[in-house]
């Protein structure tokens, strides 16, 4: 048996006896739109899996992971999603600030933020997007300056995943005045739990509020706690994006799998598999998912991949609907909550936006990868 089969075994088998008891009653909750699910309940297990060695494994072993290979890392979330355990409530934490401190960060700065990362003892959300400044992320307006040993912070973030859960957040802030696009940022650790601070929940189609509004008015934090140097954030910045559409992509795709499966078995259910376009369409999904493992596997250019896979989950909420039939449109009575593949629907609208807006990606991919020439900008 190879090293990567004896560690997949390993996180099976973990699974299998630890996913039991009270935690078993985990198995399936959270996820996209469903984020308010159980999410003390969630919590209490990811700190049971980093008192068990199992948080963070593709760090390196000085700072608290497994110093787990690629193929090892890949093996992990895919038997994650396979055991059908709860959705990560530490994802951004562990995920894309800890890789960028690894990385990029100080020392000092490693000490203080890796261990309670580790343990999911303090949770984080990403300050990048503005109501002027999405997936155009050059366009930050959030300003930040020295004063008295502590940067002062003032400005707006939006669509910040999980702000209400967490106790930081990185911050892309123009620190140089009269800078533009990409230079004049910096990459700061802001804590929210401070005067200064206002986080608004935003109320989404699915009736949920995974997203929020930060205010940032005066919020201070550390003058140490930007990570590189001053007005060096934007490298930063796309480091973080980097590892934001890493390896857990594959343990992503393995609960599309299971949509996709589900999705198939209703259609022969109730009889919409008898259709020859819900037939071909059902096929064209499972090929372009088999496709989409493959070129994760390969190390697809991220742009690519965010485009392929958004649209790819976009399209089988509308598929879902159709498979449904009439009855999709109909909320099953008070309280109307949604069911499976009503959320579906709704939530994967926003798959094509968030994280890199379909139309950026393509840009993206054209001038970045492709070589062509650049969009006209005013």
């Amino acid at each position: 048996m190879s090293s990567v089969e004896e560690f997949r075994a390993e996180i099976r088998g973990w699974l299998k006896t630890h996913l039991s008891g009270s935690f078993a009653a985990l198995k399936g909750r959270g996820g996209p739109g469903r984020e308010h699910e159980a999410f003390a309940e969630r919590l209490a297990w990811e700190r049971h899996m980093a008192a068990h060695g199992w948080t963070c494994v593709g760090w390196p072993k000085e700072y608290g992971g497994r110093g787990a290979s690629v193929e090892e890392q890949i093996a992990f979330h895919e038997e994650y999603a396979l055991a059908d355990a709860p959705a990560r409530v530490n994802h951004i934490g562990e995920q894309l600030l800890g890789p960028t401190l690894v990385d990029h960060g100080t020392e000092e700065q490693k000490a203080r933020f890796l261990p309670p990362i580790r343990a999911a003892r303090e949770l984080w959300c990403q300050g990048y997007s503005e109501p002027g400044a999405g997936s155009d992320l050059a366009a930050v307006r959030t300003r930040a300056a020295l004063e008295d040993g502590r940067w002062v912070v003032n400005g707006q973030k939006l669509w910040t995943s999980l702000a209400h859960e967490s106790q930081w957040c990185f911050v892309l802030a123009r620190t140089e005045p009269g800078s533009r696009r990409h230079a004049g940022l910096s990459y700061l650790l802001v804590p929210l739990d401070q005067p200064g601070v206002d986080i608004r929940p935003i109320v989404q189609l699915t009736g949920t509020s995974e997203f929020n509004e930060v205010f940032f008015d005066g919020a201070v934090t550390d003058a140490a706690h930007v990570v590189g140097a001053p007005g060096d954030g934007w490298r930063i910045a796309m480091a973080t994006l980097g590892y934001e559409r890493g390896v857990s992509t594959l343990g992503q795709q393995v609960g599309f799998r299971r949509e996709l499966d589900a999705l198939v078995a209703l259609a022969r259910r109730n009889g919409a598999a008898a259709d020859p376009d819900i037939r071909d369409r059902l096929t064209r999904a499972w090929t372009g998912l088999e496709a989409m493992r493959a070129g994760a596997l390969r190390g697809t250019d991220p742009s690519a991949a965010k485009l392929y896979w958004s649209h790819w989950h976009r399209d089988l909420g509308e598929l879902a609907l159709e498979v449904r039939g009439p009855a999709a449109a109909l909320a099953a009575g008070a309280p109307y909550e949604l069911d499976d593949w009503q959320r579906l629907f709704l939530f994967s609208r926003a798959d094509t936006v968030y994280a890199g807006s379909s139309e950026i990606q393509r840009n993206i991919i054209a001038e970045r990868v492709l070589g062509l020439p650049k969009e006209p900008r005013p």
